[in-house]
């Protein structure tokens, strides 16, 4: 029953342009179908997935006309993109493209995930553990400041986009570097290059 009534109230709020974050009704952006658009497009510059978009705009398919005022959701914030970005850098620098892209997606995997995690960009990357050590090696030791490469932003857009779909991972590790047994044991989704992520 509880379901249910969530449900309803989910659809009346994007009925009337509003989407639901952290416990908030917020407005929905709008967004207007220029020549050369396409769903894909969209939503990469916009930050939000593809399915999401989809979702709020009732579209089951691709097709878009020049013109069409699109509702966009809620999407994780230019500066969110941008600590997203250091991070993927300080992780998976050297590492395949398509392990940046996993890297990302596990900061956005930990964001809805969160019965484990916190609900924000920010506070899963700054999350510590035990209290003292960060969940990330670059926050602890201070990569996490410097610069990012463009095809780590690029991971990042890219995970935004796909996000929600995939394996579900929620950490990864360097199997030849980890010293947490608990970590080594989970399920195992995908290797990419050093690197093995698991949910």
């Amino acid at each position: 029953m509880r379901k249910l009534v969530i449900a309803i109230i989910l659809s009346v709020l994007l009925s009337l342009n509003f989407s639901l974050i952290n416990g908030h009704a917020q407005e929905l952006s709008k967004y207007t179908v220029k020549s050369g658009d396409t769903l894909w497009k969209i939503s990469s510059n916009s930050g939000v997935t593809l399915a999401s978009l989809k979702k709020v705009n009732n579209n089951h398919s691709d097709s878009i006309r020049v013109g069409e005022v699109l509702k966009l959701p809620y999407k994780v914030t230019d500066a969110d993109q941008t600590l997203m970005a250091k991070l993927v850098q300080a992780e998976a620098q050297g590492e395949p493209y398509a392990g940046k892209v996993a890297v990302a997606t596990v900061v956005l995997n930990r964001v809805d995930y969160q019965a484990e995690f916190p609900n924000n960009v920010h506070d899963v990357v700054y999350e510590t553990y035990d209290g003292s050590h960060y969940a990330f090696t670059p926050v602890q030791n201070g990569e996490i400041n410097k610069a990012y490469g463009t095809d780590s932003m690029k991971a990042v857009k890219e995970a935004l986009t796909f996000r929600g779909q995939g394996s579900g991972s929620l950490y990864f590790y360097n199997p030849k570097t980890v010293t947490s047994s608990w970590v080594a044991s989970r399920p195992v989704t995908v290797v990419i290059g050093n690197h093995t992520f698991a949910k």
